[in-house]
Parts: structure tokens; sequence; C-alpha cells
């Protein structure tokens, strides 16, 4: 069979776009799981307490959750190759910035631009892809590369932030970002063509400001309260703007003709059941891996490289077990598997919080893999259920929105575990009892909703109003 110049060349640009889109969504997701395993060395070089790690992870993570549904109308609108290369741009100068962070402040504020253009490259990547592969066999095979490349990072991170941290200190799991966003910069401005959405919808301003700000200040107070007093006139007023800045969120998209976040999709209840567990998967994974590697530090006594390597149980399981989920789903049906899977991570999660400093390695990597196992079903499975809940022309916009609230519950759950931690150490428990109390908190919510789950996702997937 001869292949001819122009097909030659078409199949040269997709796999070079291919390996674009990949490397920058694998640079995201790396920069997921490596800062947690540095943490304690940040706390120990910035000397800050519990509040500041929080706010390190927190500031990126609550950028790309109230972002990332914005970035995606951007990139239709604007250009996704624009859009793309502007979200490396930046996420590569903010990884810069991180680097010769020598404040807990600086820091953070590099990691909310980092949010920021992670919240601009990763739906732009996607949306590159689609155009790309318009048929829907070699687009749907072009995304599982896309995911299963993007796994590959989240696995690393622990490993690699173990290692550069141990070796030259926090700054450097910041500086592994220059070269990658430099090659993707230069590859993407010579390979990249340009496409956009002409009928895409106006920038919801409004919406977006306000959920911004409304899940900051909710954020805000949830991380401040312990260490301020959960009674001080100042956590108190930010959990009222929040509430303020939410309803009114509410009622602007309520009345605009293009919002963000679509509130007639909330009249399925497969839709809303399936976004309220995935805010729990957040919630949980997210609030508890936070302290993985400060429990095998700080309680164990390990170094920073070896617990690195002892959290790898976790994201190992999720990346090998991730791939078959949508495909378990489709066959024994939604409820069963998101069910079994929140089953299984409840009991892990309860299950480290009775571990303590002498607990052996043998007896604590099967409950991080538990914790891995349980959550990698769940997610892909409770992103189809909201897809299938709506119209197939709306079903980008729900995965989108299933990812979001992903994140509002990472975001929830690094405040909100750590308030627990902070609150039980302010009343003279030491770290490994709060650290105990918030595992079992987690593991508590997450067996809670893998009944409601059972009890309301129907098996087939479909929606009944």
């Amino acid at each position: 069979m001869v292949v001819s110049p122009a097909a030659l060349s078409t199949r040269q640009n997709r796999g070079v776009l291919l390996a674009v889109t990949c490397l920058g969504q694998f640079m995201v997701l790396l920069d997921n799981t490596i800062v947690g395993a540095a943490l304690p060395d940040m706390q120990h070089r910035l000397h800050t307490e519990l509040t500041g790690l929080q706010w390190i992870v927190d500031a990126y993570v609550l950028l790309v959750a109230m972002l990332l549904l914005s970035g995606g109308v951007f990139a239709d609108r604007f250009g996704r190759k624009r859009v793309y290369l502007t979200g490396v741009a930046l996420f590569t100068a903010a990884s810069l910035v991180c680097s010769l962070a020598s404040s807990v402040g600086w820091l953070i504020a590099g990691r909310t631009l980092q949010g920021i253009g992670a919240a601009a490259l990763s739906p732009a990547s996607l949306a590159l892809l689609a155009a790309a592969y318009p048929a829907p066999h070699e687009r749907m095979k072009a995304i599982g590369l896309w995911a299963g490349f993007s796994g590959i990072g989240l696995a690393a991170g622990p490993v690699a932030g173990g290692v550069l941290a141990e070796a030259f200190g926090w700054p450097a799991i910041f500086l592994v970002n220059l070269p990658i966003g430099v090659v993707l910069l230069l590859a993407g401005l010579r390979s990249l063509d340009e496409t956009r959405n002409p009928n895409a919808p106006a920038i919801d301003v409004p919406g977006t400001l306000l959920s911004v700000l409304g899940v900051g200040a909710l954020t805000y107070g949830l991380i401040e309260g312990g260490a301020r007093g959960w009674t001080s006139p100042l956590i108190l007023g930010s959990f009222a703007a929040a509430v303020i800045l939410l309803a009114a969120f509410v009622a602007v998209e309520a009345r605009r003709s293009a919002p963000v976040l679509p509130l007639r999709l909330f009249r399925q209840r497969l839709f809303n059941v399936s976004n309220a567990a995935m805010v729990v998967v957040g919630f949980a994974l997210m609030g508890s891996s936070f302290f993985f590697s400060q429990f095998f530090v700080y309680v164990q006594g390990s170094s920073i490289l070896h617990a690195g390597l002892e959290t790898l149980p976790t994201s190992l399981a999720m990346v090998m077990v991730s791939p078959y989920a949508g495909r378990l789903a489709a066959r024994y049906g939604f409820r069963i598997v998101v069910t079994v899977g929140l089953a299984l991570a409840g009991p892990g999660l309860l299950a480290l919080g009775t571990v303590h400093a002498g607990t052996g390695y043998w007896n604590v990597w099967w409950r991080l893999a538990l914790v891995g196992i349980g959550f990698a079903l769940t997610m892909s499975p409770l992103t189809g259920a909201a897809i299938q809940a709506v119209s197939p022309q709306e079903g980008g916009l729900a995965s989108g929105i299933s990812s979001t609230t992903r994140q509002i519950g990472a975001v929830l759950g690094v405040a909100l575990l750590g308030a627990i931690v902070r609150t039980r150490q302010s009343g003279g428990a030491t770290f490994e009892a709060g650290l105990n109390t918030a595992f079992l908190a987690a593991g508590a919510v997450t067996l809670a909703t893998a009944v409601c789950t059972g009890l309301w996702l129907t098996s087939r997937g479909r929606a009944d109003s």
C-alpha cells in the first residue's frame, strides 16, 4: 500500500500534536502528586505550619477547579493553540516563581499562577486532540493515550518528588517543569494548527469571578479556622461571605443565557448523584493523600525519599486499575462498579486510621493500595454517569463539570481534614492522633457515599427525573 505524501504529513502532524498535548497534561498531573512528597521539606525549610502547607496545595487546586470550565470556553472561542500555549507559558513561568520563592507567600502566589496556567492548558489540550481526530474511533484511541500517558505523571510524582527533594531540596520539583515547558512551547509554535469554534458561547465573567471568590472564601475559613479560632470575626465573616457569594453565583447563573455552569443540568437525579459522589471522591482522596508523606516522615521517621516511595501503592493502583473501570461499568453498570469502588476505598481509609508509629510497612502498603483501587474504580464510571444523564451535545460540558466537582472536593478535603488535624492538636492530641482522626473521617464519609450511590444510581446509568 502506497501512502501519499499528504497523508504521511497529516499522520506526522497528528503524532507531534499527540506528543505535545500528552506531555502538557503529563506536566500538569505530575504537579498534582510531586508536591505532596516535598511537603515535609517545604515545612522545614520555609518554617511554616500545617496551614501554610494547606495553602500551598489548595491555592493550585482551587484555581484549577474554578477556572477549568472557563478554560475550555476560552480555548473554543479564542483558539485552542493560542490558549494551550498561553497556559504552557504561564505554567512554566509560575514554576520558576515557585522554585525561587523565599517565603510561603511567594510560593502560594506561584502556585496560584500555576493553577491558572493548568486550567488553560488542560482543556485546550483535549480540545486540540478532539479537533485533530474527527473520526470517533480514532478520537477515543487518542484520548485513551492522552489519559494513559497523563496517568504516568500521576504515578511518577511521589517518586520524583522524593528523589528531587532529598537530593536538591523542594525547589527542584518545580525546576523540572522548565525544560518540559520550553520544549512544549517550541514544538507547539512550529507544529500545532490553530482551531476554534465559531459558535462558542460568550465568556461568563460574573459567574467565574463569583465561583472563585465564593469557594475561596469557604476555603479560607476552613484552613484558617483552626489557627485563628472558629468563632473569630474573620472566620465567621469568611463563611458568611462564602454563603452570600455562592448564593449570588446561583442567582447569576440562573439568568445568564450562556452560564459557565448550566443549572438546568441539575434537574437530572443521575447527574446530581454522580457529581455529589465525585465531590466525595476528591475530598477523601486528595484530603487523605495530602498527609501520606507527612505520616511516613513525621510519625514513622522515614526520609523524604523513602516516604515518596512508600506512598506509591496508591498512585500505582490508580494507574493500573483506571483503564479497566470504564469497561467494567459498561459491562456491569455504573451503580455496581461505583459502589464497589467506594466500598473498597472507605475501609482502606478506615484501616489507615488505625496505623501508628510502630506499624510495619508490610501492614501499611495494602491499605494505600486498597484506597487507590477503590477510587480508581469510581472516577471514570462517575464521569460516564454524568455524561449519560445529559444529551449527547452536552457530553463535553458534563465531563468538564465532573472534573470540576472532583477538584472542588479536593480543595475542601485538604482544607477540612487539615482543620481536623489542627483542631485535634490544639486540643492536646498528637499529630499521629490527628492523622488517625482525619483518615477515619474520610473513610466514614466514603462509606456513607457508597451506601447512597448504591441506592440512588441506576445500574444502566439512565436518569430518572
